[in-house]
């Protein structure tokens, strides 16, 4: 096939606007749909006695039921023209979903770090994520409109920019490209800003495999056993367990060594000759079940403590891969292992991924990927930012966003093109947010009626853990 020009690519990306003005953006859309009924759907086929859980942590603020709320989004963005500009995207690019974390090399970069949804979509459903996440914080923050929309325009501005210098790069160049750290203290505007970057990196280093083991493990002489602590972290066959007997069956039917044989060599498969060698010196200690986030609580989520010959420890996550929201309400290609779709996905969208990303079919045909549970990853604790630090996140969030849109597509040309030099997609883009804002604090107060009135069941952690206290 011919390969286009610059021009030509340049000229696609306008002729996008025609179907789809960049004006066209500031639509919320018509919202006929009942939040509840799209929640409960996205809550079936969990782990039943976590869905409350789900329902607790997502009760806490507005922002937290949008964390938990990306299949809601993705129903109202499909109501809406999008611009045929579509690409591997994130899916639940929201502002808590960046973060930091070590290379294969020790680097500490900043990135997405979040892929459970990812899928071939239109590149703005991303960016309509991140803004409407700003937004919906900034008010949960108590700052003004002004603030709250400022953030969303310096997100999409920085967007618009880092795409126009991605669209001269060559292929490699983008490949290479890497938000790292040192880079960060390197372009931060302000001192307080350098300090965050600085203080950042002395708490990543400290984040490693061997101090997780002292927290979360013991050790009989024999072998290491990780600690219940429930609703969090608990063995699926233990007196701690939060399964019915009926979920438990998939695990007493066959020893779970033997479950874990059989996923385990389904992701050797999946992993280079060099990593499967490296995976050899370890052996597997201890599963448990672990709970994790907002709008994952309730998908089974396993960790694996792994030793090697020396008694270092390897914690590796399985997390179940369910169909991506995006795939659900955009007409994605078809996929054949959720995990792989994961796996693959991430790989393409991040500038440098974890050496231990692979995927397996797990009990009663559920798929799942493996990575590894915490590598010097560190998420910004954005409720303890003053207005500048704030502002400085949604800018880093904007240029990480055009990284990995650029990297992931190969389409930087034609998306720059789509959007142009001038402020009007960011200022459609920060009118979407506002309303959008709007809409996520109706529905989560449709939500937390459906809680009070018994309709939906909401426990906290606190309450949870209450009832495995002698």
């Amino acid at each position: 096939m011919k390969a286009s020009t610059i021009a030509e690519r340049e000229a696609r990306g306008r002729a996008a606007r025609e179907h789809s003005k960049r004006s066209s953006h500031r639509a919320v859309g018509e919202l006929h749909r009942n939040p509840i009924e799209l929640l409960k759907q996205s809550s079936e086929g969990r782990v039943e006695r976590l869905v409350p859980l789900r329902y607790g942590r997502m009760s806490v603020s507005p922002f937290t039921f949008y964390r938990g709320t990306a299949i809601i989004q993705a129903h109202d963005l499909s109501r809406v023209p999008d611009t045929g500009l579509t690409m591997p995207i994130c899916g639940d690019g929201h502002l808590m979903n960046f973060g930091g974390f070590a290379t294969p090399e020790r680097q500490l970069v900043f990135d997405l770090n979040d892929f459970d949804e990812v899928a071939t979509g239109p590149f703005e459903w991303d960016l309509k994520r991140l803004t409407a996440s700003l937004v919906v914080a900034a008010r949960h923050m108590r700052l003004s409109r002004g603030a709250a929309e400022n953030l969303v325009m310096t997100a999409v501005t920085e967007y618009r920019d880092r795409m126009a210098q991605y669209a001269q790069c060559g292929a490699l160049e983008l490949w290479y490209d890497r938000i790292t750290f040192d880079r960060m203290a390197e372009t931060a505007l302000t001192p307080e800003r350098r300090r965050i970057v600085r203080r950042g990196m002395e708490k990543a280093a400290s984040r490693t495999h061997e101090n997780l083991l002292e927290k979360m493990a013991e050790h009989d002489g024999d072998h290491w056993t990780i600690r219940d602590a429930p609703p969090a972290l608990f063995h699926v066959l233990g007196a701690n367990t939060l399964f019915t007997p009926e979920e438990t069956e998939a695990f007493k039917g066959h020893n779970w060594r033997k479950m874990l044989e059989r996923m385990w060599g389904e992701y050797l498969k999946t992993m280079s000759h060099d990593r499967r060698e490296l995976l050899s010196h370890f052996t597997v200690q201890d599963i448990v079940f672990k709970v994790v986030g907002v709008g994952s609580v309730g998908t089974r989520c396993m960790v694996v403590l792994n030793v090697d010959h020396m008694g270092k420890p390897l914690f590796l996550q399985l997390k179940e891969a369910r169909p991506s929201v995006v795939a659900q309400y955009y007409k994605s290609p078809p996929v054949k292992h959720e995990g792989e779709r994961v796996v693959q996905g991430q790989r393409m969208l991040q500038a440098a991924s974890d050496i231990f990303l692979g995927w397996a079919n797990g009990p009663l045909g559920r798929h799942f990927y493996f990575r590894q549970l915490r590598d010097m990853k560190l998420s910004a604790n954005i409720e303890l930012f003053d207005t500048d630090l704030l502002e400085g996140y949604a800018k880093l969030c904007g240029w990480i966003m055009a990284r990995a849109h650029a990297k992931a597509s190969g389409e930087a040309i034609e998306v720059s093109a789509y959007i142009g030099r001038s402020d009007q997609f960011a200022e459609s883009l920060a009118a979407y947010a506002a309303s959008y804002a709007d809409q996520v604090e109706r529905d989560y107060d449709v939500f937390l009626k459906a809680c009070r009135s018994g309709e939906l069941e909401a426990r906290t952690d606190e309450d949870m853990a209450a009832d495995f206290r002698v």
